[in-house]
Formats: structure tokens, C-alpha cells, sequence
């Protein structure tokens, strides 16, 4: 695929979780990112059929913080996540599907609290990969 038949996106976006119960949630895009990191509290380890799981809550909607949602998801990884402060944090990772506009892929999102940021989740690099073109000046351009 040629650079010209991507589709542009913006700075900001809105994106569906399906499998987390998401059906729009504000997303920061930033391509010096290179994983995704959602906001969750209440951490559990736990197993689930045999599976190794997280459970965590997500306040899915950033004005209304008495909106929470309570997802167990596989645990796909434990990772070193080095921040935008520049302190190391170990965070466990999940893959999930995530649709933004017409397309539908998996990506993975580590998670961790991000309470003293803007957006609930930041859509790193590896979850854009080569699918879209960014144009930082721009907000909402895939959800339409």
C-alpha cells in the first residue's frame, strides 16, 4: 500500500474496545510512543480456566467517573515500560481487538495509571503500525 491510500488520522481519536465492553473512548495518538497504555485501576491477578488473567476496571467515560467497567482479560505479557518522566514500571500487557473507523485489528495495551494524564489511553506506534498516516494538527479524521 502506497503512503497515498492511507487513511489519515489525528492527534486525537475515538476507538472501540469491543472485548473490554469500549464502544468509544478518547484516545491520545502519539508515534514517539511505542506501545499502548490504558488507565485502569483495582489490578487483580487471577486465573480464569486455567488461564492466567487480570481483572481491572476501566472508567470508560472521562466525565463521569462513577461509569466503571470491570474487565478480565489473558495476560499476554509482563513488561518494563520506561514512561514519558523517564521511571521504569513493570506493567502487564493484553491484547484485544480495537476498531478505529472502518478498520479492525488487534494490538496490545499495557496497563497502568494514567490518572494525572488528559486521555484515558495513548495509542502508541506499534498499534498504528503501517495501517495510518498521523497528522498531528488534525483531531477525529478516522472516526467519521
Amino acid at each position: 500500500m502506497t503512503q497515498k491510500n492511507k487513511p489519515i488520522i489525528g492527534r486525537i481519536e475515538s476507538i472501540a474496545l469491543p472485548e473490554l465492553a469500549i464502544s468509544e473512548l478518547q484516545v491520545r495518538v502519539d508515534t514517539g510512543a511505542k506501545t499502548s497504555s490504558l488507565h485502569v485501576d483495582n489490578i487483580e491477578k487471577k486465573m480464569v480456566k486455567g488461564v492466567h488473567c487480570i481483572q481491572f476496571d476501566i472508567h470508560s467515560d472521562i466525565h463521569n467517573v462513577d461509569t466503571v467497567v470491570q474487565c478480565v482479560a489473558p495476560i499476554s505479557d509482563v513488561r518494563n515500560v520506561k514512561s514519558s518522566n523517564g521511571t521504569t514500571e513493570q506493567r502487564y500487557v493484553i491484547r484485544t481487538p480495537v476498531v478505529l473507523g472502518l478498520e479492525k485489528w488487534e494490538i496490545e495495551i499495557t496497563l497502568t495509571d494514567r490518572s494525572d494524564m488528559s486521555y484515558l489511553m495513548l495509542f502508541g506506534r506499534e498499534a498504528i503500525g503501517s495501517r495510518f498516516l498521523v497528522d498531528p494538527s488534525k483531531v477525529f479524521l478516522g472516526s467519521s
